[in-house]
């Protein structure tokens, strides 16, 4: 038996029994209690927070907790309001206890000292974030972009040559790719460089400042070389860009002829990072520095490479530093996992006002709009690590050589191409809720959120801007849409044809609602009965991709036989609705994920709470997007008013759950260290609740001048009569 209490007003209370946890109240019900008090759901379902977080940890978990055990070390932390260059030099210094510690060195190979652990070593680095932000950036430049160029990009000699430098951090390096003009667009960077048959070098240019490589870390101030891609240039032909592998400072720290360079100094965020600009004039390199893997010049100047297409070579090569954007997935998850537990360990201790007490205040969590507003953020944390989880077990498939097919590669890159976006925007989106929760608390840095959200701001544009790699998700669904029909007969066409009629058909005209209306009978219960079904909520999140998609692919049908400015102009108008799909695509991944996960759960009770979870993260992506099903005809206005009704339905049950659910993030008080996440609220809310009832007690307590006034009017009017 569940008991729902719903708090109204002046200590009035109405209780309703529920013969289970799946019955719903009335959505007359619902609305009453949202201006007026919280709503309490209490239960005898258990909850196992040390079976979730086992889940949670995923397919490396000794690693992480590994990770996580060097990131709880006081000399592994950021000094909150440290001045920049102080902050430089600490992330320095922790770069080299990294190297100490060897975590690090796990995606390299064991003839070198790694572990040939792709997968692995991106776990580890995941959870650097705990530690700092610019200690994981950081380390991420110098040996998960810098040191992976050469991995990925260079063969044997240039691993033999450069890797053991760059793994000990005896060479710190930049990877030099982004222009001041060109930022996502890599393929048409500006810098040039020219094979000199004479010399047998390479001469490294940037013709024109727009070509200045711009935000690179470890450019300003540590790095004496650099990963730099360029447009091979040989015989007069433009074989595309390529990577080169060029010193840039000297013993002393000063840069080589040739190379110049600018500290782009203080930033929004992640000041322990010395990001600046590089520019190069008549650079000269050895032949042999070019990281042929995919592309090599001969001493006469004869280019070659074993993939014929220049596209596809541009893209495989770009494809192998995928890396950067998976990290970039699990960081985003991690920090944001981070913020709610701070934010609701908060939300359990604080008080405030007194909606069902003359005396007691109220627990903040207690209240259902403080429950909306971080609640579905917590699921979304929870889908998005399960499908970073999935992520990562593909990255490893992948550069372990397990499954490294070329649709293999193209999976992995759509996978993370799809997630980063959703798991770095939610990262910003959760940081700004968790402090406005925490009120003037978490304003202050002491709490982490203002520094943890000005650090991951920059995420949503690392590795490429997240509207940008939507776009790539998208392409790719619209190829492997039009792919089913390239060999279509017309019979085959034609059935197509007829069926999109008869779905126009059927949602357009109201069919589908009114069928969900009469099928309903007027009882929300009868709604959400269905809503909360797995395979309903599967529907509902893949049928907007899937129609988005083919709507979009109806539409730009035409530009094959357009000239290229009007084929451009016409996927332009549709790029809004790309985006949105491709959005769509992966918010569909992340409940897919959510729904695998709960298999793992061997304890019925705890998996039901996380199935309550999912449910709440499926919902709220239907509210979220509930124009376009009430406009698409996939729901009807009453099971379409059901979804809130039932996410404050679900909000309420899970409010016991809460602190377990982020106590199973599994982390420790030093990966906190926010003042506010201790118990030190409590202490001092029962502090003053204990002052109180003792005033109280003592007869001493002045009273209230709305009671005296209440009091006067009684007596008035006992007289009165």
């Amino acid at each position: 038996m569940w008991t729902t209490t719903t708090e109204k007003g002046e200590g009035t209370a109405v209780t309703q029994n529920l013969e289970t946890p799946d019955d719903v109240i009335d959505v007359a019900n619902v609305r009453e209690t949202v201006d007026t008090g919280p709503v309490r759901v209490s239960g005898s379902v258990s909850f196992d927070a040390a079976e979730v977080q086992r889940v949670l940890l995923g397919r490396w978990a000794d690693i992480r907790t590994s990770a996580r055990e060097l990131a709880a070390r006081p000399e592994m932390q950021r000094i909150e309001g440290q001045p920049m260059d102080e902050h430089r030099e600490r992330v320095l210094k922790q770069l080299h206890l990294l190297v100490e510690n060897g975590q690090v060195l796990r995606a390299f190979p064991k003839r070198l000292g790694g572990d040939d652990d792709a997968g692995g070593n991106i776990a580890g680095f995941e959870e650097l974030v705990l530690a700092d932000p610019s200690l994981q950036i950081k380390s991420g430049v110098q040996w998960g972009l810098f040191g992976a160029a050469v991995l990925h990009l260079g063969t044997e000699k240039h691993h033999d040559r450069l890797l053991p430098g760059i793994m000990t951090l005896d060479v710190p390096g930049a990877f030099a790719m982004t222009e001041i003009g060109h930022g996502s667009d890599v393929a048409s960077i500006g810098t040039t460089a020219t094979y000199d048959e004479s010399t047998q070098e390479f001469v490294i240019n940037t013709p024109f400042k727009g070509a200045w490589k711009e935000f690179l870390g470890n450019a300003a101030r540590d790095g004496i070389a650099a990963t730099v891609f360029a447009q091979l240039i040989t015989k007069g032909v433009n074989h595309g860009v390529h990577c080169f592998y060029v010193p840039i400072r000297d013993e002393n720290g000063a840069f080589l002829p040739g190379v110049g360079g600018e500290d782009d100094g203080l930033k929004g965020g992640l000041n322990g990072i010395d990001n600046g600009r590089l520019h190069f004039t008549d650079v000269r390199i050895p032949r042999d520095n070019l990281l042929n893997r995919y592309g090599d010049v001969a001493e006469d100047g004869t280019y070659s490479s074993p993939i014929a297409s220049p596209g596809r070579r541009f893209f495989t090569m770009l494809g192998t530093l995928v890396q950067g954007r998976v990290s970039l997935d699990g960081a985003a998850t991690t920090a944001s996992a981070l913020g709610l537990t701070i934010a609701i360990r908060y939300a359990d201790q604080r008080r405030q006002f007194n909606a069902a007490s003359d005396t007691d205040e109220e627990v903040l969590l207690d209240y259902q709009k403080h429950q909306r507003r971080l609640l579905p953020r917590l699921a979304q944390t929870y889908a998005q690590t399960f499908a970073h989880d999935t992520l990562l077990a593909k990255f490893d498939e992948v550069f372990s050589g397990r499954a490294d097919s070329d649709d293999d590669r193209q999976d992995l890159e759509t996978l993370a191409a799809a997630l980063k976006p959703l798991s770095t925007w939610h990262a910003l989106d959760t940081l700004q809720e968790c402090r406005e929760a925490c009120g003037g608390a978490g304003f202050m840095n002491a709490n982490r959120f203002t520094s943890l959200r000005a650090d991951l701001d920059v995420y949503v544009t690392f590795e490429g801007d997240n509207n940008v790699l939507l776009q790539l998700v998208a392409k790719r669904l619209l190829t492997d849409f039009s792919s089913k029909f390239r060999k279509a007969d017309a019979g085959a066409l034609a059935r197509y044809v007829v069926a999109q009629a008869a779905d126009r058909a059927y949602h357009g005209s109201g069919l589908r609602t009114l069928g969900q209306t009469l099928g309903d009978l007027g009882s929300t219960a009868r709604s959400v009965g269905q809503l909360r079904e797995t395979d309903v909520q599967r529907e509902l999140l893949t049928d907007r991709v899937e129609t988005m998609i083919e709507k979009i692919a109806a539409e730009l049908r035409p530009a094959s036989k357009m000239s290229k400015k009007d084929a451009a102009d016409l996927f332009n108008s549709q790029q809004a609705e790309l985006i949105e799909a491709a959005r769509a695509h992966g918010e569909l991944l992340q409940w897919e994920a959510f729904t695998a996960g709960l298999g793992a759960v061997q304890d019925a009770d705890t998996r039901q709470v996380l199935t309550w979870l999912r449910d709440l993260f499926g919902l709220s992506l239907i509210e979220k997007h509930l124009a376009w099903y009430l406009m698409n005809g996939r729901l009807s206005s009453q099971r379409a008013e059901a979804v809130s009704a039932y996410i404050n339905r679900l909000v309420a049950r899970l409010r016991p759950y809460a602190v377990q659910l982020v106590d199973a993030f599994g982390f420790d008080e030093a990966h906190l260290r926010a003042p506010i996440a201790t118990d030190g609220e409590q202490q001092r809310q029962d502090e003053a609740r204990s002052y109180y009832e003792a005033l109280r007690a003592s007869g001493e307590a002045p009273v209230d001048e709305k009671v005296l006034r209440a009091r006067e009017k009684a007596a008035a009017k006992k007289l009165a009569r």
